[in-house]
């Protein structure tokens, strides 16, 4: 309880200020969303939630996001972005997030910025602090506000809350980027974002919740939580011949099951 007051202390700092909330509707911006309401039906200030709409990420984003802001009373606007206009972005390099970041909060901050709001907010947590995540090099450079992770809130911690809370976004599996389904080098196309994103879907469809399909140019390999590898394995002459439809010629279950960022484990001699 204590440490939710910190958080509800701080939260309400900054929406008497002005708040942008980065909104994606995961959970940890779904709680840092719910207690800004909070405060700001209680002691005044403002909330704006702004998600993106990116070929990055499937339209169920958005969707999801417009449902938990909605949960939370608070209207949410969507910001069109391009990322393919950078090449280097397309270009997928290991500060591919970096880029991605700058550009997305860039366009965030302008638009905070006209609406006289001086507070950026964002949901990284405590734990992204401990992965490989060059996009959190952009958002300091922007000024960007993450409380959860200033604050030492680890994931496990946020979820914890957020159940407290009642938030439906409580169990809501992370959805990183559909660039993160790539190797590094590879180049994005919107067309094989749009198959891995539907490939996801179809597994998530069959009741797999936690699924990666990462893609090695004609292989794809998916990770589940190692307890359902054996669940995944009983229904792949259902499963495998609808992913083939999506134009992928081998579809192979990773037996290390579903690890977040497996695609860094490449950057190892580089991050030395």
């Amino acid at each position: 309880m204590e440490r939710l007051t910190e958080l509800r202390t701080e939260i309400a700092r900054l929406v008497k200020q002005g708040v942008c909330l980065a909104f994606s509707g995961g959970v940890d911006s779904a709680l840092l969303l719910a207690l800004a309401a909070e405060a700001q039906r209680s002691g005044g200030g403002e909330i704006q939630a702004v998600t993106f709409s990116t070929r990055l990420h499937p339209q169920s984003d958005i969707d999801n996001a417009r449902r938990i802001a909605g949960e939370a009373g608070v209207p949410l606007h969507v910001i069109e972005i391009d990322e393919f206009s950078d090449p280097e972005i397309v270009r997928n390099p290991p500060d591919r997030c970096y880029r991605c970041k700058k550009h997305l909060f860039s366009r965030l901050k302008e638009f905070a910025g006209a609406l006289h709001l001086p507070v950026v907010m964002d949901g990284t947590n405590a734990d992204d602090l401990l992965e490989y995540r060059p996009g959190l090099q952009a958002l300091k450079e922007l000024g960007i506000s993450s409380p959860l992770a200033e604050l030492g809130f680890p994931k496990r911690e946020v979820r914890e809350l957020a159940r407290g809370l009642g938030l439906s976004a409580a169990s809501r599996p992370s959805t990183p980027c559909l660039a993160t389904r790539l190797p590094y080098g590879a180049r994005l196309e919107p067309e094989l974002l749009r198959r891995i994103g539907e490939g996801e879907a179809l597994l998530r469809e069959a009741g797999f919740a936690q699924v990666r399909l990462r893609v090695h140019g004609n292989i794809a390999r998916i990770e589940v939580p190692a307890a359902e590898l054996a669940r995944l394995a009983e229904r792949a002459a259902e499963l495998v011949p609808e992913l083939k439809k999506l134009g992928f010629l081998y579809v192979t279950l990773d037996l290390e099951g579903f690890r977040s960022g497996s695609m860094d484990l490449t950057l190892k001699g580089i991050l030395k």
